[in-house]
């Protein structure tokens, strides 16, 4: 033994012997890494397919001159930009070096599909601008149809048009957000794709641009300008900054198409790819356990063998290696494998997200060095640090163990192990309660709820053999002899019941910390609106992120004109800088606000805030020293500065905002218009029905907005966490997956070292489907133990995620437990374990008596 290549050679030689060992290490391995693969190849692919397709699009602009003055407010990607004069675009065309140079009109404009609902709107913009001839400096193309050339007519992508089923010659409705009555003549592709992901655009002429998109005639958001022959964009962008009046600058077409990829790939895509690279490491945290497991099965099976080993001369060394040349061997090629799976899943994802309405643009797989080396690096590292100790276990054999039977697990009796865990316990939980309570600090929390983790892992074996010990109680009576050795199986060794239940204990936990932050996010919203919210109707236009195009501001007073309507208050947005900070502001009408809306304690009066009041936030006035008779110097984007008067400070602002001012304060700066909301509170007597069709009639005429109930609007508004969860869900099915195989493969290696209990227990008269039975329980046995100690750790670090987003945010967050999906979660679980004891039970009940006795 005194070769290092005859501890390979027979680490191999019992690899290929027992391969069905590490069955489960394998497919733990190869699915972690393929998930991990797929994220990377997926994330690069779409980088550069967004990079060359806004390359593509914009390969005709060399130059975009737009406003310097931009106002970012909180939560913005790109902000509010000051426009600038479409007569500038003449001027700059007469510079040198210029060939071509025409306004830029831009603004929200969301399409009404042939089934009389809204396109898009659900996170990325929904654009309405002016078609430009020009088809060089145009990022959309002329696919079919014509150009629109008179009022009315517009071309649309084509994207945006199969969604909402629309043809040419088709007449719709154009939020933007008044309501206008088109005519679609032509159909367009961005950057040779059918559109920009679920970005819809509009293009219509100059003169209806300027008429529905700006408030002033004679404005744009950017000028295009194209080079003459031999000027470079540089050469361009130094003959146009000259020429360029204060305010305003010119940079590089490549510079602007580089700012569009960031917006898409360095935010979205960034997002995209994080989120799904957090429930790869929890994929990979899980197999962790299962490995680890796995290998610490081997090794005490293989005792007597490396005894043997031991007492022939080989060194301890050598014992270590031979466990972790077949760990390595097993990381490579599951490994391997894995990155295989990973480009499959790509694969697979380019082809299913145009189904689901994601167009996943056109072209070949990128897969980068990174994509590669990357998950091989982390899946062979995985898989070592888990046999890691199992090897050094396996090393320290002494050579009289030979002659030994077999340990006994003391683990579960172990006190050292109860009071190190303990003591960590409390430690973790002081330390979470302070991040969440005491000084709020995500830091910290964070890190207690690290240790609670650890925590968790250390107190396994004790915890296991008490919990075993309650949970199959009701099994002896239910099942007689066949549940009783199913719970004495269980507890045998706590330490590797432990280790096989932490695997789906995490994948719980993580479900359940997200079930209750859910739940908790939607009892934050029904709140919201139950505390704030004093209408009788809600009238918006759903969407989030940039996309929607918001309500006509012209709505809220034709609902107020109803005789069923006693109050109609419409809340519309704009931005202004305060003190150097970008901050959004309602603009609405004050007084019918503190009707509509619970402000909570208000100092001074909202009656009369005219053009040069404003209302602040109680928290706002604290922090910028403000009080009623103070003044606030705004600025807006268009360049001006103007001072307000605080004429009011008010208690809550989660749906007011943190600043509010007139519709007369606010025209002059405005850009479009519109509403976020509309809050209707009917006359006495009026029934709800009846006041909800009165305004749904009137809204028809303005786009069709959604007319909803406040317990309605109140679900709708949570609508999206539904949709998050089931994202969630699906992702972590993955971690319970592994978990699932962890517990197969632990207990197909305790079935093959039971081979000569389980003959004995047929020879005395124990029937194959009592053993069958055995098994299934001990496996539903121990994914009760993980089932329970996941919603353990799960609702309590949902608390913590809870109370820590409650310190870091403007709003109130409110706690809530969700008992049936928490029910659902436990019942998954146990059925998990069912499942995972299926096929260990029918081997056993396979196994031949005679030879089962007669094994060694």
């Amino acid at each position: 033994m005194s070769s290092p290549g005859t501890s390979a050679r027979l680490s191999l030689s019992s690899l290929r012997a027992h391969k069905r060992r590490f069955a489960g290490t394998f497919l733990a391995v190869l699915l972690g890494v393929a998930f991990l693969t797929g994220t990377l190849v997926m994330g690069d692919t779409l980088r550069a397919s967004f990079d060359t397709m806004f390359g593509n699009a914009s390969s005709g602009t060399d130059a975009v001159v737009r406003s310097t003055n931009v106002i970012t407010t909180p939560g913005e990607s790109q902000g509010t930009r000051q426009p600038v004069a479409a007569s500038l675009a003449k001027k700059l065309a007469d510079t040198p070096g210029v060939a071509a140079a025409v306004p830029g009109i831009q603004g929200a404009g969301q399409l009404v599909g042939s089934d009389g609902k809204a396109i898009g709107g659900q996170g990325p913009p929904t654009l309405a601008g002016n078609w430009i001839d020009d088809p060089e400096l145009n990022p959309y193309r002329l696919a079919e149809g014509h150009t629109p050339s008179k009022t009315g007519e517009v071309v649309v992508n084509r994207g945006a048009a199969e969604k909402g089923h629309l043809e040419i010659g088709d007449t719709t409705t154009l939020r933007t957000p008044d309501p206008v009555e088109v005519t679609i003549v032509g159909l367009a592709t961005f950057g040779g794709e059918d559109g920009m992901a679920q970005v819809t655009y509009t293009g219509m002429t100059q003169a209806d641009a300027e008429k529905y998109l700006t408030p002033r005639p004679g404005e744009a958001a950017s000028i295009q300008v194209r080079a003459g022959p031999g000027t470079s964009q540089r050469e361009l962008v130094d003959e146009l900054t000259p020429v360029l009046p204060e305010g305003v600058e010119a940079i590089t077409g490549e510079a602007s198409a580089q700012e569009n990829t960031d917006m898409i790939s360095g935010q979205f895509l960034s997002l995209f790819t994080t989120f799904l690279l957090v429930f790869s490491g929890i994929a990979l945290l899980v197999a962790t356990f299962s490995i680890h497991n796995t290998f610490a099965i081997v090794v005490a099976q293989r005792t007597r063998e490396n005894a043997l080993l031991r007492a022939l001369g080989a060194s301890r060394r050598q014992v270590t290696a031979t466990t972790l040349v077949e760990a390595s061997a097993v990381a490579v090629l599951a490994s391997v494998a894995g990155l295989a799976g990973g480009i499959g899943i790509a694969a697979g994802l380019q082809a299913l997200f145009p189904a689901i309405g994601f167009p996943f643009p056109d072209g070949a797989l990128v897969i980068s060095g990174l994509s590669m080396l990357l998950p091989l690096a982390v899946g062979i590292l995985v898989c070592l640090g888990s046999a890691l100790l199992p090897a050094v276990r396996a090393g320290r054999t002494a050579p009289l163990a030979a002659l030994r039977e077999s340990a006994v697990d003391q683990s579960g009796a172990s006190r050292s192990r109860a009071v190190i865990g303990t003591a960590l316990g409390v430690a973790a939980v002081a330390v979470t309660l302070v991040g969440v309570l005491a000084s709020p600090s995500i830091w910290l929390a964070g890190l207690g709820s690290v240790l609670i983790l650890i925590a968790f892992v250390v107190l396994g074996p004790v915890a296991s053999s008490r919990a075993v010990r309650v949970l199959g109680s009701p099994l002896d009576k239910l099942r007689g002899v066949t549940g009783g050795l199913a719970r004495r199986n269980a507890l045998r060794s706590p330490k590797r019941t432990a280790a096989t239940a932490s695997a789906l204990m995490i994948g719980v936990a993580v479900v359940s910390l997200f079930t209750v932050f859910g739940a908790s996010l939607k009892a934050t919203m029904d709140q919201t609106v139950s505390r704030s919210f004093a209408g009788d109707i809600a009238v918006s236009a759903p969407s989030f992120g940039a996309g929607g195009s918001g309500l006509s501001p012209k709505l809220a007073p034709a609902i107020a004109g109803q005789p069923q309507v006693a109050t109609a208050v419409g809340l519309g947005k704009g931005v202004a800088d305060v003190d150097g900070e970008g901050r959004a502001l309602t603009v609405t009408d004050p007084a019918a606000l503190a009707r509509s809306f619970d402000l909570g304690t208000v100092r001074g009066s909202l009656d009369d805030l005219g053009t040069d009041g404003i209302a602040i936030t109680r928290k706002e006035a604290d922090k910028r020293h403000l009080q009623p008779g103070s003044t606030a110097r705004l600025a807006f984007t268009d360049g001006k500065r103007q001072n307000f008067t605080v004429r009011a400070v008010y208690g809550r602002s989660e749906l007011a905002g943190d600043y509010v001012i007139t519709r007369q304060a606010w025209a002059p700066h405005r850009a479009q218009d519109s509403d976020t909301l509309i809050a209707v509170t009917f006359k006495d007597g009026v029934s709800t029905a009846d006041g909800k069709a009165a305004v749904s009639k009137v809204a028809a005429a303005y786009g069709n907005p959604e007319v909803q109930t406040r317990d309605e609007y109140a679900q709708s508004s949570a609508g999206g966490i539904d949709m998050m969860l089931t994202l969630v869900y699906a992702l972590l099915a993955l971690a319970v997956l592994i978990a699932l195989l962890g517990i197969a493969n632990t207990l197909t290696l305790a079935v093959h070292e039971r081979t000569r209990e389980l003959g004995l227990l047929r020879a005395v008269g124990q029937t194959r489907a009592q053993l069958r039975a055995m098994v299934r329980w001990e496996s539903v046995l121990v994914a009760a133990f993980g089932t329970a100690g996941g919603l353990v750790l799960g609702g309590f670090l949902g608390w913590v995620l809870v109370e820590a987003s409650d310190g870091a945010s403007d709003s109130a967050f409110a706690f809530a437990l969700p008992p049936l999906q928490l029910v659902v979660v436990a019942l998954v679980g146990l059925a998990a374990g069912a499942l995972a004891g299926l096929r260990p039970a029918r081997r056993a009940a396979r196994l031949d008596v005679l030879r089962a006795i007669a094994t060694e």
